[in-house]
């Protein structure tokens, strides 16, 4: 073979990657092969080759890490999902169109809209106006984002009152 990437398929199974411990192969994100894995704290998550072996995953987003708990910092984090950004809205510094989950995709001059939710990205379409993609990914949020967040807000009132 002259240059380039092998072809060969890597096989992570059963290897550690600070708390995570590889069971399997995913469905891939995007065009990347991702990984099925069991966090020290018992939660599942899916996560792309290059963030394990570069060491930029190593738990499912929970309290855990190398050297044990850390401090919770106020954050609540169920099934890999932190309630705290949920209910801000954050928008990441690297964000180019204002919108969370809303990017545009130069080589195909459409705006793409996609949500992250425990774990998984999901792909909501590619759009030629910038304000259909909004209204995909708003939508997705009202399906995703607000019905969890409200058994959240349940439980939470639930065991202050127990």
């Amino acid at each position: 073979m002259s240059g380039g990437h092998s072809r060969q398929k890597l096989d992570l199974t059963g290897q550690r990657y600070g708390c995570l411990t590889v069971l399997g192969s995913a469905e891939n994100v995007g065009s990347r092969t991702a990984w099925r894995c069991l966090c020290d704290c018992g939660q599942e998550t899916v996560v792309k080759t290059h963030h394990l072996r570069c060491g930029h995953t190593k738990t499912c987003g929970c309290q855990n890490g190398p050297g044990g708990p850390r401090p919770a910092l106020g954050l609540t984090y169920i099934d890999g999902t932190c309630v705290e950004i949920l209910r801000t809205n954050t928008i990441r510094s690297n964000n180019t169109s204002g919108v969370p989950g809303v990017d545009w995709v130069a080589s195909k001059r459409l705006w793409r809209a996609a949500i992250c939710f425990k774990g998984k990205r999901h792909y909501l379409g590619c759009y030629h106006k910038f304000e259909d993609a909004v209204k995909a990914r708003k939508q997705a949020e009202e399906e995703l984002f607000d019905p969890f967040l409200r058994e959240f807000a349940q439980s939470t009132e639930e065991a202050a009152e127990g």
